[in-house]
């Protein structure tokens, strides 16, 4: 008898095969039979008429702080994901100071955008190294798996102290230090290291973060120290994306040092020069330098109760932005503030409007596919056709339906109107899908649900262009992101993988719009997006999730470092 039998499913295994018809068996957290399965389950699940694909694995989240007291992580663990890379963009908690973090939590917060006073309330700093930091994750309940990269805007801050914060360059002494820490976190079990030169990173209205652009040989002394270390770790590398010419050289030093891929972020300005240079330095120099894309347009969302709204700038709102919600509400439905805080925009346009025509905004609904036509369902668009001021329509939008109305405006892989550039970056054989930002940009960003967007929208519902093959598809958000990051061990369903699985009614799958909770620590909003159709998702061989409702059941755990293969525990049987 094995412990779980999901029976008569479609499998697509992760490895973009064309899919088959299988039962699936487990035992502990092992899939120990794919193919007829004449054995019982102690627990057995109909997948008759569903989709059965490998648990999906998402590389670029913000959980450092999240995961800290939240032990489900949604809304990425409601859309299939099994493990989940944290210690992005250089951002971090480990090494720290625990009584000297208010330069790491400030660089938190203006990166990600998760407020220091949520992170205050929510964590106890009961860590130091990097190895603490671990255990102390370790000792915590999760639903998912959890990858961690050490960073290094948290090994100059601990190294360096106040010097860091100032934006002094690291001396040899905090170099020999900086790279010790580096190889004690990689041998703890850190997946990675993670390093920033982008100029996007700043602080409001105090210039880009610090070390930012610190000498460059601190970049190559990560790279040696993840050299020293070896065996599969990777560096991710934000790269200066308005110097090309520099940039990607350098990015090739970085992978001659480190011996290691090495991951930079790609969108729809100047890619093929950048995967073109990817894609010779593995022919020519057998370098591994993957590029990160996002599945759809990235952008930002705009409601009346994110941190920063299209209007939050004018005058008359600030006079309102302390009310409690419901008071608030009713004074935005009053007419003389509405045309006195368009006034006051159209004098001194937020940022949301500074750079992004109406033609790029749209309101998201409930029936929204992401890929829609600024030629009629734009704001700029509507407007025209009702003759609407277009910053009235806005503001309509963002007031209906009790003030949840809220504006998509994409900023990047959007910008020829549909998502026939982000398709060719898609498969293209030197990148990888990524970049949610799980566990940031609270109230701005909700783009967890990639998963579920890639499945029912590139492989069912597209209608301005091709679909995609659902197991390709599939293969992308599995197995490529898992082995990209030296997880060997799972993505795949064949015998003797981890036994990490989704089961999917596929007609079914669809995405619900954002809406805001109030759980985080002291009662902080929060942006989070619902899906239907997963009927199950299974961790380490546990059912976590039936319908979209977590199960109370905890069997992830910390990933200390790359994953081997595993061997087979018995040959497939087809």
């Amino acid at each position: 008898m094995h412990d779980l039998v999901i029976r008569g499913g479609t499998v697509v295994d992760g490895t973009g095969a064309a899919p088959f018809v299988a039962d699936i068996a487990i035992d502990g957290e092992t899939i120990t039979k794919v193919g007829t399965v004449a054995e019982q389950g102690r627990e057995e699940i109909d997948a008759s008429g569903r989709l059965v694909t490998p648990g999906f694995v998402d590389l670029h989240t913000h959980y450092d702080a999240q995961a800290m007291w939240d032990p489900v992580l949604a809304p990425t663990a409601w859309h299939g994901v099994t493990s989940v890379v944290m210690g992005n963009c250089s951002v971090g908690f480990a090494p720290l100071r625990r009584n000297d973090r208010a330069f790491p939590l400030r660089v938190m917060e203006a990166i990600e955008e998760i407020p220091v006073d949520v992170m205050e309330e929510g964590i106890d700093w009961d860590w130091e190294s990097f190895p603490e930091f671990l255990d102390s994750l370790e000792r915590r309940k999760h639903t998912l798996d959890i990858a961690a990269q050490v960073t290094h805007v948290a090994l100059r801050a601990y190294v360096m102290g106040a010097r860091a914060e100032a934006n002094e360059h690291a001396d040899e002494a905090d170099m020999a230090e900086i790279e010790r820490l580096t190889e004690e976190a990689l041998r703890a079990g850190a997946i990675g290291v993670s390093a920033s030169r982008t100029t996007f990173h700043r602080f409001p209205g105090a210039g880009i973060v610090p070390g930012t652009f610190g000498n460059e040989h601190e970049l190559l002394g990560l790279a040696d120290a993840l050299g020293r270390v070896g065996g599969g770790h990777v560096m991710q590398y934000l790269g200066n994306p308005t110097d090309l010419d520099h940039d990607l050289p350098f990015t090739r030093e970085l992978a001659r040092h480190a011996q290691s891929p090495v991951h930079f972020i790609i969108s729809d300005t100047e890619w093929q020069r950048r995967l073109a240079y990817a894609q010779a330095l593995r022919d020519d120099e057998s370098l591994e330098v993957y590029a990160h894309v996002s599945p759809r347009g990235v952008g930002q969302l705009g409601h009346w109760r994110a941190v920063e709204h299209p209007f939050s700038k004018a005058p008359a709102m600030k006079a309102i932005s302390d009310l409690p919600w419901a008071e608030r509400l009713a004074r935005l439905r009053d007419p003389e503030l509405k045309s006195a805080a368009i006034a006051q925009t159209k004098e001194a346009p937020d940022a949301f409007f500074r750079g992004f025509a109406f033609d790029q905004m749209f309101e998201l609904d409930e029936t929204f596919d992401y890929e829609p036509d600024p030629a009629t369902q734009s704001v700029a668009a509507r407007a025209a056709a009702s003759g609407q001021d277009p910053y009235a329509l806005v503001w309509d939008i963002m007031t209906a339906k009790d003030g949840a109305g809220i504006i998509w405006v994409p900023i990047t892989n959007y910008k020829a109107g549909d998502l026939s550039t982000v398709r060719q970056l898609l498969e293209h054989p030197m990148t990888l899908t990524s970049l949610s930002d799980g566990g940031a940009h609270s109230t701005r960003v909700c783009d967890s649900a990639a998963p579920t967007f890639m499945l029912a929208h590139w492989c069912r519902d597209r209608t301005r262009g091709e679909t995609l093959p659902v197991e390709q598809v599939v293969r992308w958000i599995s197995r490529d992101t898992a082995f990209a990051y030296g997880m060997k061990d799972r993505g795949v369903l064949a015998p003797g993988y981890l036994a990490d699985l989704n089961v999917i009614d596929f007609e079914r799958l669809r995405l619900h719009k954002p809406f805001l909770a109030d759980d985080f620590p002291g009662g902080a909003l929060r942006l989070l997006q619902r899906a239907d159709g997963y009927d199950a998702t299974i961790k380490r061989g546990q059912v976590t999730f039936r319908h979209g409702e977590h199960c109370g059941i905890y069997p992830g755990g910390v990933v200390r470092g790359p994953q081997a293969a595993r061997v087979p525990a018995e040959a497939a049987i087809r």
